[in-house]
């Protein structure tokens, strides 16, 4: 009896009515469970098959679709579908706003139990294909391969793909033509080297069985019109690597970085390795309002340039600082909003975990020529304590803008004994975010709050909130 129970189960003339998170959309099974659906968009009415059934939900796909969507548009990517990249290209870009400030919203009040003043309509990113700043491709000798090539007899040529990994599966790389993330000259720089390697017989990486030479390409491009490209070797062969590397200078004369990484351990993580410069400088530069970011192949800067201004834009604004305040900028990183704020503070205090992000800030300030701007590394729930207060004085406003997992209790805890009266929280993860402001609500009030879309075609949003005082 227990095992039919289990049984995948086919639901037809659903109607698609809502989207969720992770880029999935909802439907109602007719005995009442929500299904999470991974291809289809609000509006469709589809036959389902689940695959999946827990307690509350089915996890299924649609598998005829009876009636698209008015909400559907075209995808401009011929990869959309397999790559899981831009989950959202099926859907037209207002109504991808739309579900992404709803789902901020909902967040906010369902998780946060946050009473919300009139939310600011989200803010739309001016680009909504070739948005990203950096790009990381995969080499492999066994690309993925579509359900028509494994069914056609034709011969497959070679396996070799430079591109991303299929959602779900660590060693399967889709091969990629023309990305649509990424601005020119990316998509002819992986072109050329894919080809290149190939005519040269340089052997693409084999994740399971570890062989091979060739396993990452890393492209970074600025708003300033600057190239990086690093290129990550599994082993140390110099013939080899110079060929290819003399190649993409040569063809390339536009970089204006090209490094290299030789990487012989089991994962690609750069983080721990040597990164060596080839031809060029070993960094490039973003340019933000007159002050210039310095940026090397490890740094952390916001993928989506000209949105990310948008968004240091909202975050000052929402600081409403007027030039004598002391403002503590938590999790820094390489201190982009510190200094962005800062011609508009007394002082500013940035504090990160990421010791090389610390002293990345503090060149990029004294190469801004900004004295106000102090930076200290340490982890958050150690360092930002009573001592630290102490010693730098008690913060105005805190702007805090944590990674994924929100803010460490013990932080939230710390913010609440300095209680200054501005917190400006800026988050990549409104759930963590408004599970945050929850343990805040008793001593803040949510007065505004503003989603920024840094991410079009994808489910991923910002958001923005100011808490002042009661």
């Amino acid at each position: 009896m227990g095992r039919s129970k289990n049984r995948k189960k086919v639901f037809t003339n659903v109607e698609v009515i809502d989207a969720a998170a992770k880029g999935k959309t909802v439907a109602k099974a007719p005995d009442g469970k929500v299904i999470f659906l991974p291809n289809a968009v609000p509006g469709d009415v589809v036959d389902v098959q689940t695959f999946k059934k827990r307690k509350a939900y089915y996890e299924g796909k649609a598998t005829v679709f009876h009636k698209l969507s008015e909400k559907r548009t075209k995808p401009e990517c011929e990869h959309f579908g397999v790559c899981g990249g831009c989950k959202w290209q099926d859907m037209a870009y207002e109504h991808q706003l739309f579900y992404k400030q709803k789902e901020v919203t909902n967040n906010l009040t369902r998780i946060g139990h946050i009473e919300l003043p009139e939310v600011t309509p989200i803010k739309a990113s001016a680009e909504q294909y070739f948005y990203r700043n950096k790009m990381e491709f995969s080499f492999s000798d066994s690309r993925w391969l579509t359900l028509e090539e494994i069914q056609s007899d034709k011969n497959l040529g070679d396996r070799n793909a430079l591109g991303f990994h299929i959602p779900g599966m660590w060693d399967k790389i889709l091969d990629l033509n023309k990305c649509h993330l990424q601005a020119d000259p990316s998509n002819d720089i992986r072109n050329s080297i894919k080809s290149f390697a190939i005519e040269n017989d340089l052997e693409f990486f084999n994740t399971r069985n570890q062989t091979g030479l060739l396993r990452t390409l890393m492209i970074r491009t600025s708003s300033t019109g600057d190239i990086m490209v690093l290129i990550q070797f599994f082993k140390d062969d110099k013939q080899k690597r110079e060929l290819l590397l003399n190649f993409v200078a040569e063809k390339f004369p536009q970089i204006t970085s090209l490094q290299y990484v030789i990487n012989g351990k089991a994962n690609d993580t750069i983080y721990d390795q040597e990164v060596i410069c080839y031809k060029g400088e070993d960094h490039i530069f973003e340019e933000m309002e007159g002050l210039k970011f310095k940026i090397n192949a490890k740094s952390f800067y916001q993928t989506n340039s000209a949105q990310a201004f948008e968004l240091y834009k909202l975050t000052r604004e929402f600081a409403g600082l007027n030039g004598d305040e002391l403002v503590y900028d938590l999790y820094t990183g390489t201190g982009t909003i510190a200094q962005f704020v800062a011609k508009q503070a007394k002082k500013v205090v940035g504090v990160e975990a990421v010791p090389d992000a610390i002293t990345a800030a503090k060149e990029n300030a004294q190469f801004n020529g900004i004295k106000n701007v102090e930076f200290f590394v340490g982890d958050m729930k150690n360092v930002f304590n009573e001592q630290f207060i102490a010693t730098h004085g008690q913060p105005d406003v805190i702007i805090t803008d944590p990674p994924r997992d929100g803010m460490h209790k013990d932080v939230v805890k710390q913010i609440l004994n300095i209680a200054p009266s501005k917190v400006v929280y800026v988050s990549c993860n409104s759930a963590t975010q408004a599970r945050d402001l929850e343990l805040m609500d008793a001593i803040y009030k949510v007065t505004k709050t503003q989603a920024v879309d840094m991410f079009p075609q994808t489910h991923h949003v910002e958001n923005i909130v100011l808490l002042e005082k009661r």
